[in-house]
């Protein structure tokens, strides 16, 4: 089946979290300093949104077509998407005070989710729907990124045992990682 429905009804699901995670700014009061961990809680989890959105777009763009299991492996992954803004409010909350390090479990335990899906949808279209004129060195390099993602999320979980901040710096340097390797991994570098 075309796979155009699954990226349209994709990027809806990706515009509409992108869009919740701002209605954590609209309930400040007071002083806006005071509220600076909201402010970098959002501007954090809109780039791994946008990060994510991307990725999934490339990974779209591997597949030649969509069947019934690449269909609901993408629903599970968009339910993780979805569900973003609510351990991202908790960081915004909590981060400075008590709670602190449930905010940052739970925020890496939606990306241990994540992580796992994104590797299940990456996999399951690399073996069954994966385009005849795929860049062998680009889906080698797609293949290697993805393995890393669940054990990377889940050092951040349990840094948060110790250091809820120092787990949240984890979570953001995760996604650079992930910004830059899907870029250029697997890629011939360009003649000068």
């Amino acid at each position: 089946m075309e796979k155009t429905r699954l990226e349209a009804f994709s990027d809806g699901v990706f515009a509409i979290a992108i869009t919740l995670l701002v209605i954590n700014l609209l309930e400040i009061h007071g002083d806006l300093a005071h509220h600076w961990p909201d402010y970098a809680a959002f501007a954090f989890s809109f780039l791994t949104i946008g990060v994510m959105w991307v990725n999934h777009h490339h990974l779209m763009n591997q597949f030649a077509s969509a069947d019934r299991v690449l269909l609901f492996l993408n629903l599970m992954l968009l339910m993780g998407i979805v569900f973003i803004p609510f351990p991202t409010a908790l960081i915004g909350e909590h981060i400075r005070g008590e709670g602190a390090t449930s905010a940052a479990i739970a925020y890496g335990l939606t990306g241990v989710y994540l992580s796992i899906f994104f590797g299940a949808l990456w996999h399951y279209g690399r073996l069954h729907v994966l385009r005849a004129d795929a860049d062998p060195k680009e889906v080698s390099g797609i293949t290697r990124s993805y393995w890393m993602g669940a054990p990377l999320y889940l050092t951040g979980t349990l840094i948060a045992l110790g250091s809820p901040i120092a787990s949240a710096c984890w979570f953001a340097a995760i996604a650079v990682f992930y910004a830059i390797s899907n870029t250029f991994f697997g890629k011939e570098p360009v003649a000068a």
